[in-house]
């Protein structure tokens, strides 16, 4: 096999075919036997308004992680990743929640607050505590209006009478 010779970027050549602002493909010179490889398409340049978030079904991640596993070549795991869109934090994550046990964990999970139920004796007891915050206060203000009562008829010198309290 013929070793790659590396490009000199001095060489005026070289220079012009170089686009500017783009890392070239390769710093070594491309023999005749090696065919060019077909540029990917370039990618859509606008972002969405919300990105969404990937989700990945329990079946999925299973299947993936039994290729995962069959994987013994070096660079197959890789291929494997690249072919899937996949991090190999992904495979971590899968193969911990697997060892845990954890089949709902395999399957995607909504985000956010967790809904809670709801018991059905709350309302009841939300309306009971308003309730006595309610009287606390009216007792409250009529505690208050007995006492100046009293200060009153202490001040003006005018005899109490209670005639419900007596007996």
């Amino acid at each position: 096999m013929e070793k790659k010779k590396p490009m000199l970027i001095s060489e005026p050549s070289s220079l012009e075919k170089m686009e500017v602002g783009r890392r070239p493909e390769s710093i070594f010179s491309r023999t005749p036997e090696e065919p060019l490889k077909p540029l990917r398409s370039i990618p859509e340049p606008e972002v969405l308004e919300k990105a969404n978030r990937r989700k990945y079904p329990g079946e999925y991640k299973l299947r993936v992680l039994k290729e995962a596993e069959t994987c013994t070549l070096p660079g197959q795991l890789g291929a494997l990743l690249r072919r899937e869109g996949l991090y190999s934090s992904h495979l971590t994550t899968w193969r911990r929640q697997k060892e845990q046990g954890i089949l709902d964990a395999l399957s995607p999970k909504r985000r956010g607050p967790k809904t809670f139920k709801r018991n059905p004796l709350a309302l009841k007891v939300a309306q009971l505590d308003q309730e006595n915050q309610r009287l606390k206060w009216k007792l409250q203000q009529a505690e208050t209006i007995i006492e100046v009562q009293k200060k009153i008829s202490e001040i003006l010198q005018i005899p109490i009478q209670n005639d419900a309290r007596i007996s």
